[in-house]
């Protein structure tokens, strides 16, 4: 890291760490200086600009900022934390339109993908069958397109939203509502270290931070600022993806909804945006109609939306052969209606490896079953089964329920509400 970099680092945190300055006010002071470190250096003269005002201008000369900002700083040097600030060409430049633009990233993974044409994919964690395979087709189809699908690493649709997009060349961005270190929610651990691998990984939290209820709302304004328009794929009606969706708007985004069945308590906030005016949308060929000229100016003349494309597999040197998806039949959904009941669930490939073999046996005897007594009835340590069950997701061949239960991918179809 040069020691230039190292000195706009430092000062961003300082103009985030000063008592009553915070992102929103140290904005225009960025816009004017062009980044953190020529702002901090010219301090005395930001009242008589007109860029702050005198007590907050004193406060910052007073250096009331210093313990916390040298302690974020040891602390994400000691940890060697990629970070992005303000004035970084690589920092994404969506999110620079904000009013509210977040001082600094921190990153894992592949940071090129802020530069990618995104949609953020949101919903619920307690969610129902109809909502995760709309996620899955939403997002697996926008990623065959090299559109970015962006979500929060959650249960439930946001887990779901991000395997849909590490199957395509757009792969998929999480943001984080705590510090990179942290590891939440821990029954996404196995998903987490993918992004880590083949998406991306971004906060704006510091090390150490943990997640709060409060940062969450924080969270999601990057969830929306990242992205061309935000899918809410489920939402009851007091929802955090109801807070995305509003940020949405605010930020000029535009904002689809799935429609659900009436009388679905987890699908009235989805039917309450559609009222106020959100796209309806069943599949990515309908958001990448509405977001046809930016998304235009981003990849180039598009081809006209398909109902029948297939993801193309990444190449090995972004994919490691044992995470390469199993190539399948393209399900499309012409409506979204719920799955009959009790259906076979696709046959496993001849060369599955025998664990996954074992599993899916216990599955289809066992019906929905939770990690632990998956474990109890292989006799076998949870890391070991939980790294055969993500392998078995991402292949579509079971699908993981909130709670860390497990089913048949299509043998489910009873547990969806």
């Amino acid at each position: 890291m040069s020691t230039g970099s190292d000195q706009e680092f430092f000062a961003s945190l300082a103009l985030r760490h000063c008592p009553g300055i915070g992102s929103r006010r140290a904005l225009p002071l960025l816009r004017a200086y062009g980044s953190a470190y020529a702002a901090v250096r010219d301090a005395s003269s930001w009242t008589s600009r007109g860029l702050l005002a005198p007590a907050l201008s004193r406060a910052f000369l007073r250096e009331e900022w210093r313990p916390a900002a040298e302690s974020e700083y040891r602390a994400a040097r000691a940890a060697s934390m990629e970070r992005l600030t303000w004035a970084d060409p690589r920092y994404p430049a969506r999110l620079r339109e904000l009013s509210d633009a977040p001082l600094l990233l921190y990153c894992q993974g592949d940071v090129a993908l802020l530069g990618n044409p995104s949609v953020a994919v949101v919903g619920a964690r307690a969610c129902t069958n109809m909502g995760l395979r709309a996620a899955e087709i939403i997002s697996t189809g926008l990623s065959a397109l090299g559109i970015t699908v962006v979500s929060g690493l959650a249960e439930g649709i946001d887990r779901q939203a991000h395997l849909g997009g590490l199957s395509g060349l757009g792969s998929s961005i999480a943001v984080l509502g705590a510090g990179l270190d942290q590891d939440y929610p821990p029954r996404n651990a196995d998903l987490r270290t993918i992004l880590n691998e083949r998406g991306l990984v971004v906060t704006e939290f510091g090390p150490g931070v943990e997640p709060r209820p409060s940062h969450f709302p924080v969270r999601n304004r990057i969830i929306s600022g990242l992205s061309l328009g935000v899918v809410v794929a489920e939402a009851a009606a007091k929802s955090g993806s109801l807070i995305t969706a509003r940020l949405a708007l605010e930020q000029g985004r535009e904002v689809f909804a799935l429609p659900g069945p009436l009388g679905q308590p987890s699908f009235v906030g989805c039917l309450d945006l559609l009222k106020q005016g959100a796209i309806l949308v069943e599949k990515a060929e309908d958001i990448v109609e509405a977001l046809r000229f930016p998304l235009r100016t981003a990849l180039g003349e598009l081809p006209d939306p398909r109902p029948d494309f297939q993801p193309p597999e990444l190449p090995p040197a972004r994919l490691p052969e044992v995470l390469r998806p199993v190539p399948r039949p393209v399900r499309t959904a012409k409506r979204l209606t719920p799955p009959p009941p009790t259906r076979p669930a696709p046959a496993p490939p001849a060369d599955l490896p025998p664990l996954e073999r074992r599993l899916l046996d216990v599955l289809k005897r066992e019906r929905k079953t939770h990690i632990d007594e998956l474990c109890r009835l292989l006799d076998l340590g949870s890391a070991e089964v939980g790294s055969a069950l993500l392998l078995l997701e991402m292949k579509n061949l079971v699908r993981q329920w909130p709670g860390m239960s497990y089913t048949l991918f299509e043998d489910d179809g009873a547990y969806g509400s």
